[in-house]
């Protein structure tokens, strides 16, 4: 399959205006040079639109995209449960978490860790996040992003990663986090646009004459296997979602080690305006992440129909995407790379925070802001090289990738949830405790690993969550009270406007509503 000319001409002038846009908002004052409150925080200068959009452009990458109509394709709905839940924790974020990470006035989750615990908790935590975000994350969009180009365009998949990546670093490297900020309301947009536009195209493809609804309905009697919310265990994806464990067990401890505690989610609330700003962004991003099923799930089920048959789960949305008329193949396209690459320049523009902030500064410190900067850029460029080498490697075996990340971060997120709960709201939380739960967290999954491996990754990590808890408190109760490792929880204002609690309610609402229906 190959792009016509008016699909490339959309494409081009996308990309064109994306970094011509990026330039723009990246431009200082006469006289004003970029300091690390600038290319880190955007100045503290976000606006809740700018906020909202940020966050979900961030998310949904070729991870989502592709992993998730991969696995839409393969296991169905039940899927959209880490999306869907994703909105009432993104809620619980705002009013509990925010007044007390802005409080701090911080530029990274380690930072907090330093100060509610110590240096060495701050240190572990940032090395091992910086290695998650290369080899992981960075890797993960890159490949699937590479393999979508390469079947969409007919582009080797060497091209398309070396094109990501500079793409990336064109729009992000110099503005910093302004930058990918303001420029992840375009993508948003894209992203939308062109999500929405492919679904309806596949149902009413699907509907036939009869349209849009009935194409929905056709599908639901076609693939009903495909719509069930909750799996029972004779499903052949049960180790993957395994039942009600991942609507009331794991699945929450993945979203808030990703929604609370990650730094390229989080990073967008830590540069606002003010805690009201901030938390008006996470509320429109909670409102958003309601349709995003709609654009990253429902096509892959749409393709079980459509394309039936496929080697591997994650050429789904791709196959999809050769449906498409010219024109609307170049929007749609479009809508995909900025994805990437908005996620692409979230992820650098963290590294490069958490390396500059947490481990090169404690290093070399009274540098001059110009020079860490500088160094910001530098490990922003580095990190994008080390993931392109190392993509196809660590991932061009796997056939669910979106998969292969959630069970990879597993090993770690029940630790880091533990230690930040406990730090925000239990204040004879020790450093102690902290690295019992972090070490305890990577030992103890390694255990069910080997020795249970038939075990749900998702029924792993209740387990293991109670297991760094314990260890965490049993730690900290080693201390004495009075000891100058044990440092106080200092209070935070958690009252939030009508209009945000209204919105929480009717999240809570929409999506009781939809498992319900599909339970």
């Amino acid at each position: 399959m190959s792009l016509s000319g008016i699909d490339i001409g959309i494409f081009i002038a996308y990309v064109v205006g994306l970094i011509l846009v990026a330039s723009l908002v990246s431009r200082e004052k006469a006289g004003h040079e970029k300091d690390t409150k600038d290319y880190f925080l955007a100045g503290n200068t976000l606006t809740w639109w700018a906020i909202g959009a940020s966050l979900i452009a961030a998310n949904i990458s070729a991870e989502q995209i592709i992993g998730m109509s991969g696995s839409g394709y393969a296991v169905g709905l039940g899927i959209a449960s880490y999306e869907w839940l994703a909105a009432i924790i993104l809620m619980i974020v705002g009013k509990y978490f925010l007044p007390i990470f802005l409080k701090h006035g911080i530029y990274t989750m380690p930072q907090y860790l330093e100060r509610r615990y110590n240096h060495n908790v701050r240190l572990v935590l940032a090395v091992f996040w910086i290695g998650v975000y290369i080899f992981v994350n960075l890797t993960s969009v890159l490949w699937l992003g590479a393999l979508a180009i390469n079947t969409v365009a007919d582009v080797d998949i060497f091209y398309g990663l070396v094109f990501l990546g500079a793409f990336a670093a064109a729009y992000s490297l110099y503005g910093g986090l302004k930058a990918v900020a303001f420029t992840d309301i375009i993508q948003v947009v894209l992203l939308i646009i062109g999500g929405l536009y492919l679904s309806y195209i596949t149902l009413s493809m699907i509907g036939g004459d009869s349209g849009l609804i009935d194409g929905f309905v056709t599908l639901t009697e076609q693939a009903p296997q495909k719509f069930d919310m909750i799996l029972s265990p004779d499903n052949p994806y049960y180790k993957d979602l395994p039942g009600i464990t991942a609507l009331v067990g794991a699945v929450w401890v993945l979203h808030f080690a990703y929604w609370g505690f990650n730094q390229y989610i989080i990073q967008r609330a830590l540069a606002a305006k003010s805690i009201q700003e901030a938390q008006k962004g996470i509320a429109f991003a909670a409102i958003l992440k309601l349709i995003m099923p709609i654009i990253v799930v429902l096509p892959g089920i749409a393709a079980f129909v459509l394309t039936p048959g496929l080697e591997n789960p994650d050429q789904a949305y791709p196959e999809l995407m050769k449906l498409m008329p010219a024109g609307m193949l170049g929007l749609v396209f479009a809508a995909l790379v900025a994805a990437i690459v908005s996620s692409l320049g979230s992820m650098t523009n963290s590294i490069s925070t958490i390396f500059t902030m947490d481990i090169y500064s404690y290093y070399k410190p009274d540098q001059s802001q110009h020079h860490y900067v500088m160094v910001g850029r530098i490990v922003s460029f580095t990190s994008l090289i080390v993931a392109m080498i190392c993509a196809k490697p660590l991932l061009g075996n796997f056939d669910q990738a979106f998969q292969y990340v959630q069970e990879f971060t597993s090993f770690f997120t029940p630790g880091i949830v533990v230690i930040f709960f406990l730090g925000m709201f239990w204040s004879r939380t020790t450093p102690f405790g902290a690295l019992a739960a972090a070490i305890g967290s990577f030992v103890s999954s390694l255990a069910f690993k080997l020795l249970w491996p038939a075990l749900p990754f998702l029924d792993r990590m209740n387990f293991i969550f109670v297991i760094c808890l314990a260890l965490a408190v049993g730690a900290s109760l080693m201390v004495d009270e009075k000891s100058e490792q044990v440092h106080p929880v200092e209070k935070a204002d958690f009252h939030t406007t009508k209009g945000y609690n209204l919105v929480a309610i009717a999240v809570f609402m929409v999506l009781s509503a939809i498992y319900i229906t599909w339970w």
